[in-house]
């Protein structure tokens, strides 16, 4: 823990010491140092400032999902960008979208109004901030197909953080990564450029479609992180796993899923070092069955013990 803070900021957005559990999709995970909420530019800008005044590692936080946070925690800033939302359409088809907004109510506004290009993202629960540093995507679409720019708050090497706009080049979108990534650049808002002027009545049946068929698929009944592993090409990650015999595999509370194997659930009362063991396990007995090492496509946050 950081013992040289100076002057905490009074700002109502950072609270010291708190849990992450509720803010994951996988519902587990320990303390934040500090926890940042903001829903204001200047609070953004405040509390970065603060932090980096202070030294603190900056780790941003968009949905939760996607993540798996130690049990042990995480020091420094968590800075939590859920609650800082707007969307705005022009005539176009261009949409400039806050960080917090999350995916599924995007692609609804977007098919509502007609426009096509994020039918995809109905069945992804995460924000606009965690698409773009993850270049999320589903059904063969994803976010760098459709975004034009991102605006991010970069703490640089300096006192104050600065307003940055990256290009899709500068974001060097990759599957399911970003230059982002790992990094402590915090995402404020994406502007992406859809098509105009079909029949929303089409788009939101398309859109409806793409959920219905995750729905399905996959288990959205117990907290989960979504896929786990990226998919091996031309395999799937989760055939693999069916086949080398894992599915409903637990260790402690944590169970690979009967419905779609790519899945690992929280059962209740699941630890963050149960799941990764898990991961870890799923991960020899595929390469051992397989020759494949699967890559995780959740990223980890904090220490976790050697598996």
């Amino acid at each position: 823990m950081n013992q040289t803070l100076g002057v905490v900021p009074e700002l109502v957005c950072l609270r010291p010491q708190m849990s992450l559990q509720s803010l994951t999709t996988f519902r587990v995970g320990g303390l934040a140092e500090w926890l940042a909420m903001p829903r204001h530019l200047s609070e953004f800008e405040a509390v970065l400032a603060w932090a980096i005044a202070a030294n603190l590692t900056i780790t941003p936080l968009g949905a939760g999902s996607n993540l798996l946070i130690s049990d042990r925690g995480i020091s420094g800033l968590v800075l939590c960008t859920r609650r800082w939302r707007s969307t705005e359409f022009d005539d176009t088809g261009r949409v400039t979208v806050a960080a917090g907004e999350p995916l599924p109510t995007l692609a609804w506004k977007a098919a509502k109004r007609g426009c096509r290009g994020l039918e995809w993202a109905v069945g992804i629960p995460g924000t606009v901030g965690g698409a773009v540093v993850m270049n999320a995507g589903a059904h063969g679409g994803c976010a760098a197909d459709v975004l034009t720019s991102a605006t991010v708050l970069d703490p640089g090497l300096g006192l104050e953080p600065k307003l940055v706009q990256l290009t899709p080049a500068e974001l060097a979108f990759q599957y399911r990564t970003s230059a982002l990534q790992g990094g402590q650049r915090v995402v404020l808002e994406a502007t992406f450029q859809l098509e105009p002027g079909y029949d929303p009545a089409v788009v939101m049946a398309d859109t409806l479609a793409g959920l219905n068929q995750r729905r399905a698929t996959q288990p959205y009944d117990m907290p989960n992180c979504g896929s786990v592993f990226r998919n091996p090409y031309p395999h799937t990650a989760g055939t693999l796993i069916e086949q080398a015999g894992l599915k409903g595999y637990r260790i402690g509370n944590a169970q690979v899923a009967e419905r779609h194997a790519n899945f690992i659930l929280n059962l209740g009362g699941a630890t963050a070092t149960d799941i990764r063991r898990l991961i870890h396990h799923v991960q020899d007995r595929v390469e051992d069955r397989w020759a494949v090492r699967l890559q995780p496509e959740v990223k980890f946050m904090g220490e976790f013990p050697t598996p």
